[in-house]
């Protein structure tokens, strides 16, 4: 049995990604021993320390150029056996949905994924997660020699960086580009500069009710920028072609865990609240009273979203946000 937490720290032009800075956070306050990052490709790994980890593996070459399965599982696989955690967190985000179950399976390790929160327990790590499209949450224990378990981003407030720094061990991580299995051939640049939706601590977002993207653009991202919140959409409004799918919150779009979600016009199906139904704070603006959305809402405005919308956006600007 290992001993310690190890954190996976996703980058995003060369600086790690609010999740890491989170999951550093929590895995030092747990005090399940020394906290350790891995950090793959270039990036600037000097803030982790501040944050708790007193060991960086900091994993570079030209295999990190580009995102491959194989090449993240190798890399996570080399800093478990020279960290030798107990217990090995990431985010709940695309790539560790990719490289978690198959590192799992690989070292013969428990996962636990799309946890919203982790205690210590006796001296063990406990997550708790939604199950039943976020209807109930249970406690999930992983008894293996190595634990693995995927944090929903937003989950835990992100705490004060201590000043301190960590021990940086370089390396290649034993992975050569031999090891690269895809090949990239266009790299497209986001259009949005908004935080993505995973990450958002304010998501505004518009359900069919809005009849048309004129409409949606008129009155959901406008909201938005008062609010200076993420831009989010229910399915219907994605296939009905109001707003994009990578903004698609949902069983089928991103899992959003923010502290505040405003859904305008959006009726709450099942397939949408199990995408945002652990949002701390809800405001649901719909005409129907009946809707389910209302059954979770936080607060509930039961009338027109066209004749809310901007007054909520009037009182946000005039708030500041």
């Amino acid at each position: 049995m290992g001993n310690g937490i190890l954190v996976f720290c996703e980058t995003e032009a060369g600086t790690p990604r609010k999740t890491a800075w989170e999951l550093v956070s929590k895995a030092a306050a747990l005090g399940l021993g020394p906290v350790s990052a891995v950090v793959l490709g270039d990036a600037d790994v000097s803030s982790l320390g501040a944050y708790g980890a007193s060991t960086v593996y900091h994993y570079t070459g030209a295999a990190f150029g580009t995102h491959s399965t194989g090449v993240v599982v190798k890399a996570l696989q080399a800093a478990i056996s020279a960290a030798n955690p107990a217990y090995v967190l990431g985010a709940a985000s695309q790539q560790s949905r990719d490289a978690f179950p198959r590192l799992a399976a690989r070292i013969g390790a428990g996962l636990a994924v799309e946890c919203t929160d982790l205690r210590a327990d006796g001296g063990a790590l406990v997550g708790r997660r939604p199950v039943y499209a976020g209807k109930a949450l249970v406690d999930a224990r992983v008894r293996s020699a190595v634990g693995l378990f995927t944090v929903r981003p937003n989950s835990f407030p992100l705490g004060a960086p201590s000043g301190g720094s960590a021990a940086v061990v370089a390396g290649d991580g034993g992975v050569s580009p031999a090891d690269v299995d895809v090949r990239v051939v266009e790299t497209l640049a986001p259009a949005s500069k908004e935080v993505d939706l995973t990450e958002a601590d304010r998501i505004v977002s518009g359900g069919r009710s809005l009849k048309s993207k004129e409409q949606f653009d008129a009155t959901v991202r406008p909201l938005g920028k008062a609010v200076r919140a993420t831009v989010g959409a229910s399915r219907a409004a994605v296939d009905a072609g109001y707003a994009h799918h990578n903004e698609q919150v949902g069983q089928t779009g991103k899992v959003v865990n923010p502290s505040l979600y405003i859904a305008l016009g959006i009726s709450g199906a099942i397939q949408h609240l199990a995408g945002m139904r652990t949002s701390r704070v809800i405001v649901a603006v719909n005409k129907d009273p009946e809707a389910p959305i209302f059954q979770h809402a936080t607060y509930g405005i039961v009338g027109d979203l066209f004749e809310y919308a901007p007054l909520l956006q009037k009182e946000f600007e005039k708030a500041g946000s």
